[in-house]
Protein backbone atom coordinates (compact mmCIF):
# COMPACT_ATOMS: atom_id res chain seq x y z
CA UNK A 1 0.00 0.00 0.00
CA UNK A 2 1.75 3.39 -0.97
CA UNK A 3 0.28 6.63 0.98
CA UNK A 4 0.22 9.81 0.05
CA UNK A 5 3.22 10.64 1.90
CA UNK A 6 5.42 8.02 -0.45
CA UNK A 7 5.89 5.52 1.98
CA UNK A 8 5.18 2.03 0.64
CA UNK A 9 4.06 -0.47 3.06
CA UNK A 10 3.65 -4.42 3.00
CA UNK A 11 0.41 -5.35 5.20
CA UNK A 12 0.17 -8.26 7.30
CA UNK A 13 -1.81 -11.27 5.44
CA UNK A 14 -4.38 -11.45 7.89
CA UNK A 15 -5.37 -7.63 7.82
CA UNK A 16 -5.61 -7.51 4.11
CA UNK A 17 -9.48 -7.50 4.25
CA UNK A 18 -9.61 -4.67 6.72
CA UNK A 19 -8.34 -2.24 3.92
CA UNK A 20 -10.98 -3.46 1.34
CA UNK A 21 -13.08 -0.36 2.79
CA UNK A 22 -10.53 2.17 2.49
CA UNK A 23 -10.86 4.51 -0.28
CA UNK A 24 -7.64 6.57 -2.10
CA UNK A 25 -9.36 9.78 0.23
CA UNK A 26 -9.06 7.83 3.53
CA UNK A 27 -6.76 9.55 6.10
CA UNK A 28 -4.20 6.97 7.02
CA UNK A 29 -1.85 7.65 10.43
CA UNK A 30 1.27 5.58 10.66
CA UNK A 31 2.46 4.69 14.19
CA UNK A 32 5.68 3.11 14.92
CA UNK A 33 4.73 -0.32 17.29
CA UNK A 34 6.86 -2.50 19.41
CA UNK A 35 6.29 -6.33 17.47
CA UNK A 36 8.25 -9.18 17.12
CA UNK A 37 7.06 -9.19 13.46
CA UNK A 38 5.60 -6.17 12.40
CA UNK A 39 6.92 -2.81 12.76
CA UNK A 40 3.73 0.27 12.43
CA UNK A 41 0.43 0.47 12.10
CA UNK A 42 -1.50 1.94 9.70
CA UNK A 43 -4.58 3.34 11.20
CA UNK A 44 -8.23 4.58 9.84
CA UNK A 45 -9.75 6.61 12.24
CA UNK A 46 -13.02 7.61 11.01
CA UNK A 47 -13.62 4.05 10.23
CA UNK A 48 -11.60 2.34 13.16
CA UNK A 49 -9.85 0.45 11.62
CA UNK A 50 -6.18 -0.62 11.59
CA UNK A 51 -3.35 -3.06 9.83
CA UNK A 52 0.18 -4.33 11.08
CA UNK A 53 2.23 -3.54 7.88
CA UNK A 54 6.06 -3.69 7.55
CA UNK A 55 7.99 -1.84 4.95
CA UNK A 56 7.49 -2.45 1.59
CA UNK A 57 11.31 -3.59 0.85
CA UNK A 58 11.27 -6.08 4.14
CA UNK A 59 10.24 -9.38 3.57
CA UNK A 60 7.26 -11.79 5.91
CA UNK A 61 9.04 -14.43 7.79
CA UNK A 62 7.06 -17.24 6.25
CA UNK A 63 7.21 -19.28 9.10
CA UNK A 64 5.23 -16.72 11.01
CA UNK A 65 2.86 -15.74 8.00
CA UNK A 66 1.71 -19.62 7.74
CA UNK A 67 1.20 -19.58 11.79
CA UNK A 68 -1.12 -16.58 11.73
CA UNK A 69 -3.27 -17.90 8.84
CA UNK A 70 -3.33 -21.37 10.86
CA UNK A 71 -1.46 -23.44 8.08
CA UNK A 72 1.41 -24.30 10.39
Amino acid sequence: MELSDGSVWRIWPADVAKTLQWLPTTEIDVVEIEHDICSHTLIDHAQESSVSVIDASAEWPVAAVRRSLGDG
